[in-house]
């Protein structure tokens, strides 16, 4: 594992519904501790995000950013941010479950996905690694669907595997 890419709702933040409120961010539970230990080992780290608010016009891309910067303040550069902006209808090769937001993080970290890993709460967010040769893995939220299996119980659970494995 070169490279460790992140959801960002329900992931490394509560998800609240297309928000562009820098405000509303609440870091989910060990989201720093866990960056702190892949930063402790020099791993290098992407955000991969789909925002169907922008698509929808429910909010700007200046919104999003703001949203992004409250994050890095709070839990400290995340690395590159991968955004889809469009909405589901549009039938984008970005909008995760498709493979196009992880394949362009591990070519911006200039590696192969099969040598990084993406983790986030939802069924798409593994299906989009898996699309795109990378490994996916699934942690729980709120609103991670029940019939998914069994997902790390947290973020921070997932990357001590991940970094002992």
């Amino acid at each position: 594992m070169k490279a460790i890419f992140f959801d960002r709702d329900g992931t490394l933040i509560e998800n609240v519904p297309y928000n562009g409120d820098p405000e509303k961010v609440v870091p989910r539970p060990g989201a720093r501790e866990a960056l702190d230990l892949i930063r402790a080992r020099g791993i290098p780290t992407a955000m991969v995000t789909n925002q169907s608010g922008i698509g929808r016009g429910y909010l700007t891309l200046a919104q999003v950013a703001s949203v992004h910067a409250r994050m890095e303040a709070m839990l400290g550069p995340l690395g590159p941010w991968l955004i889809c902006p469009h909405a589901p209808h549009e039938g984008c090769l970005c909008r995760k479950p498709a493979p196009g937001l992880v394949r362009e993080a591990a070519a911006t970290l200039g590696l192969d996905p099969a040598d990084c890993v993406l983790i986030g709460d939802q069924p798409s967010d593994i299906a989009a690694a898996e699309a795109a040769g990378a490994r996916g893995v699934l942690v729980a939220s709120p609103d991670t669907p029940p019939e998914v299996g069994t997902p790390y119980p947290d973020l921070l659970a997932a990357v001590k595997h991940l970094l002992e494995s």
